[in-house]
């Protein structure tokens, strides 16, 4: 079997979208992070976008988050995707939705216009609560079974959490505090990241000097 490498930086909710994925599966793979405001000449050499994730499969290269869990969802049991094809595609379209919603969530961490703030948290409560009535009272996304839709949604709770306690900035509806409760203890997702994460994720957000920065208590 190839050997899989991950190109990373752990504070990229992407790269643990793929470290869920890996560690949910077994995979044995190497990670190598690095500091994506000094990108190594190696990287930059592979990848298309200047962006992490990267997995090295072999001699070929992965990118774009998306592509790289389909891929491991693909070759590597137990399969995360649902069996039928319309059930598969209704949850790669929520897959869409959670890159969407990082979107915001970067415009939250940022953003220094108090209107593109409020625009941002609004547009994330629609979001959320549309999840809300997709997800109802299963377990998980896929109903009894772990989902790449649920490994996709799981690195953005965490944000929630820094948002709730450092800028006391409450999005999430409560309809999704079971799902976001078991997505915390779950440990590929628990995992993905450094036992620092919170307080990094935190000073990076203070760096930007934007709207949420100002809000921190």
């Amino acid at each position: 079997m190839d050997r899989l490498t991950l190109v990373s930086f752990d504070l990229c909710p992407y790269v643990q979208r793929a470290v869920i994925v890996l560690v949910e599966k077994g995979v044995r793979f190497e990670r190598i992070d690095i500091d994506l405001a000094a990108k190594p000449e190696w990287f930059l050499a592979l990848s298309p976008t200047g962006r992490v994730p990267l997995l090295q499969v072999g001699t070929e290269v992965l990118f774009e988050s998306a592509a790289i869990v389909e891929y491991l969802d693909e070759t590597h049991a137990p399969r995360l995707h649902p069996g039928d094809a319309i059930t598969r595609a209704r949850h790669r379209a929520w897959m869409d939705q959670g890159s969407a919603l990082l979107g915001d969530l970067w415009t939250l961490e940022t953003t220094r216009d108090a209107a593109a703030f409020d625009a941002a948290c609004a547009s994330v409560r629609t979001r959320l609560d549309r999840l809300a009535q997709a997800l109802g009272a299963a377990e998980w996304f896929g109903g009894d079974k772990f989902s790449l839709v649920d490994a996709v949604f799981a690195p953005a709770f965490r944000y929630f959490d820094t948002f709730e306690t450092a800028a006391d900035l409450h999005l999430v509806p409560p309809t999704l505090s079971g799902w976001r409760a078991r997505l915390a203890a779950r440990p590929s997702v628990r995992d993905a990241v450094v036992p620092d994460y919170a307080d990094r994720l935190r000073a990076f957000i203070q760096r930007q000097g934007g709207v949420m920065a100002a809000r921190m208590l």
